[in-house]
């Protein structure tokens, strides 16, 4: 059997990271969105191309050789396994909709299929529908030791600025399930999130001890170290996950495909200024879980700025489906519309964003963008777009950092000269009033239908 990576390095890691205080990180990494289980077990695989998305079912106190112990976690009766196998399919095609739809069902056929309410319950966070937190509830009322539903009903409290909440109900589950490296593992992001990188770091060693190969903990070290601005540290967890060490026959990667881990190792490339490399982390994220809304919107960023509006679209598209309240998906998504020349779309986009943040700066300048450059916006004239541009520009100004260089002055003199040209256009435009008739030297008015130009 191959020899796993030695649990000295990470401990040496947690060792070295322990004394260091929290320091505040302005770009966070945060966990990203849960998706729905594939029941572990004989006969009971994830559908065609769905391995991506889906978590196992099987307890994270176990190895991954290891098979479940039998009938621990009831088994869906056929009518709901047949519908929560078609929810598994809308999900994986970002038809969240039907997938509610689909995984409600599921609930109602055997109402003890606790996998069912636990992805009823995720697709439910992603459409913000307020019932999320009951399925998850009522997953593991079914099953009280199910980890998947107690980690997301407690990551689903954090996300609602509820940690003290979510770290209380960790701390029950953990007494009730003290094997549960999953559970152990959680407390420690909970801790993480509330700045306590000792216990957080000190919590993921404990899971990790529960069981050397859970790989969620290790991603939770990484995380932390990045939260705090340890990124040597950061990248080093990550090169255990992604990479493994030389000799890699001995120490090999723990997980060479984590979405997370190599979404998290994007974000610190892009930081270092690594482009070219940050650009396929995300790719990779994106392959693996084409859920990840985050590494979709990250790796559409840098295409963009490459002029790459082609090839943004559909990654940006497919945020939607998975998030449809992303506001960077929607802001990056009018961008490409508008590279695209797709004008319509493009303002539908923006007027949504402003709608939700109207003091958001990147709007306004790409509303400006479009204003300026767009041949034509239906329902406004030349005059009414530029004086938009103008409009959407200066607000740019005021709500940007202080301080901040960008073109926008530039844009600006340039919708203003565009601006005069109009006005100038229109006077030219404008019809030539007649000449008064030439008065007499006499005061009077001649008639020149009558002046011979001699006397009468």
């Amino acid at each position: 059997m191959k020899r796993r990576l030695p649990d000295a390095v990470l401990a040496a890691l947690l060792a070295l990271a322990a004394p260091l205080a929290a320091a505040s990180c302005g770009d966070e990494a945060t966990p990203p969105p849960r998706a729905p289980t594939h029941p572990a077990g004989p006969g009971a695989a994830a559908p065609p191309g769905l391995a991506p998305y889906g978590m196992s079912d099987a307890p994270s106190s176990m190895r991954p050789y290891d098979q479940p112990a039998q009938g621990a976690h009831p088994a869906m009766n056929a009518r709901a396994a047949a519908l929560y196998q078609s929810g598994l399919q809308a999900f994986a095609i970002g038809d969240l909709a039907s997938a509610r739809a689909l995984f409600s069902q599921a609930t109602q056929a055997d109402p003890r299929a606790h996998q069912a309410f636990y992805s009823l319950g995720v697709v439910q966070e992603r459409l913000r529908d307020s019932g999320a937190g009951a399925s998850y509830r009522q997953a593991f009322t079914i099953v009280p030791d199910y980890e998947p539903a107690i980690i997301a009903y407690a990551m689903l409290l954090a996300r609602k600025d509820q940690l003290g909440e979510a770290e209380r109900l960790l701390n029950e589950k953990r007494g009730q399930v003290p094997k549960s490296a999953a559970i152990t593992a959680t407390l420690a992001e909970i801790e993480s999130l509330q700045r306590d990188t000792g216990s957080a770091q000190r919590l993921a060693q404990e899971a990790l001890k529960i069981n050397p190969d859970y790989r969620p903990a290790m991603v939770i070290i990484a995380r932390d170290h990045y939260r705090n601005r340890r990124l040597d540290l950061a990248l080093y967890a990550l090169q255990a996950i992604l990479d493994g060490f030389e000799p890699v026959s001995e120490n090999p990667p723990r997980d060479r495909d984590n979405a997370e881990a190599l979404l998290l190792r994007g974000l610190i490339y892009r930081e270092q200024g690594q482009r070219a490399a940050a650009m396929e982390e995300f790719r990779k994220a994106v392959a693996r879980r084409p859920d990840l809304v985050e590494a979709r919107v990250q790796l559409a960023t840098f295409l963009l700025e490459a002029g790459n509006a082609q090839e943004a679209l559909p990654l940006l598209e497919g945020a939607i489906r998975f998030d449809a309240e992303h506001l960077a998906a929607h802001l990056n998504l009018g961008d490409a519309y508008r590279l695209l020349e797709r004008y319509v779309e493009a303002k539908r986009e923006f007027d949504w964003v402003l709608a939700r943040n109207p003091n958001l700066p990147q709007v306004h300048y790409d509303l400006g963008l479009l204003y300026l450059f767009a041949p034509s916006v239906p329902g406004m004239t030349p005059k009414q777009q530029v004086t938009a541009a103008i409009q959407s520009l200066t607000k740019f100004q005021e709500l940007r950092n202080k301080g901040q260089r960008d073109d926008s002055e530039e844009l600006l003199n340039r919708a203003k000269l565009k601006q005069g040209e109009l006005e100038a256009a229109a006077a030219a435009a404008q019809p030539v009033a007649p000449a008064p008739p030439a008065a007499a030297a006499d005061g009077g008015v001649v008639d020149a239908a009558t002046d011979t130009g001699g006397t009468p």
